[in-house]
């Protein structure tokens, strides 16, 4: 099937994108690694009167910027710069091994992280490690620059808080704990997942741990924030019964799909199991995440 009609734009300048999405008053949509949408217009899943190409707004929306505390990823990032940028590997590990369970190299060659985000896939790994470290999704409109948090970034599936006259142009972290794992269950590479997890927490030298931070994804229309079993973990030494218990309390709060890929029995099955594995793992010694 080919797509529908619609008109095709380059703009040369964040300001003239935002001038076509107002000009067409919701009515565009704007591509960026295209992973997503082309899909959707060859299929008619959508069928919008105009596609806003932004590809060229690199100078724009495709830096990676450390300053102070903050780390600031432009829109247009691709997933492959993110892999192998040194102020990610140093400042956002989790985000980099996140990164790796994404598609193939082809995939990640031309997919950005402001579209990945944008999608608000609730299986989606960049949505998930946004929601974990608690980033702010930048955004821009005829009305000028609005910040989100991710926590009300994602409203429902494949849905986020977005006007249809705004464009996401970065996405920004602060401090970050110190020692991360990532997680993601699917039924065969390349497929959609099951199970996916994030956790981030700083440990003492006390044995404790603290800023913990437990994320789910498709578990739930949105990505989701374990935090009953972050906080029965926070302040606490990880010994088998805390993780175990720990674990059991992520439960709350999810509402898992079934699908053709799995039952919700069966993820829910899932979910306690590999998060007590993560969550060992990261305490011992030899852990690398």
């Amino acid at each position: 099937m080919k797509p529908s009609a619609f008109e095709y734009v380059r703009p040369d300048t964040v300001d003239e994108a935002i001038d076509f999405l107002e000009t067409y008053a919701g009515e565009a949509r704007v591509l960026a690694g295209g992973q997503s949408l082309v899909p959707m217009l060859g299929m008619r899943l959508m069928r919008p009167a105009a596609v806003i190409d932004i590809n060229r707004l690199t100078e724009e929306l495709g830096q990676i910027e450390a300053r102070g505390s903050e780390t600031t990823i432009g829109a247009l990032v691709r997933y492959t710069e993110a892999e192998g940028s040194p102020v990610i590997a140093e400042r956002l590990p989790l985000l980099r091994t996140a990164i790796r369970h994404i598609g193939d190299r082809q995939v990640r060659n031309r997919g950005t992280l402001g579209g990945a985000v944008a999608q608000a896939d609730p299986t989606g790994e960049v949505a998930l490690v946004a929601l974990t470290l608690g980033a702010t999704i930048v955004a821009r409109g005829p009305a000028g620059m609005r910040e989100l948090p991710a926590a009300e970034f994602f409203v429902g599936s494949y849905a986020n808080a977005l006007d249809p006259q705004e464009m996401i142009t970065a996405l920004r972290f602060g401090v970050v704990p110190a020692r991360c794992g990532f997680f993601e269950r699917g039924r065969k590479h390349n497929d959609f997942a099951l199970l996916s997890l994030a956790v981030a927490a700083t440990p003492e030298p006390d044995g404790t741990w603290h800023d913990v931070r437990i994320g789910i994804g498709g578990m739930n229309q949105t990505p989701i924030l374990a935090r009953a079993a972050a906080a029965r973990l926070e302040g606490q030494a990880w010994d088998d019964a805390t993780l175990a218990e720990a674990a059991e309390l992520a439960l709350e709060g999810i509402d898992p799909p079934a699908d053709v890929r799995a039952s919700a029995e069966y993820r829910t099955h899932l979910l306690p199991i590999h998060l007590r594995r993560l969550l060992r793992g990261m305490g011992e010694d030899s852990y690398d995440g």
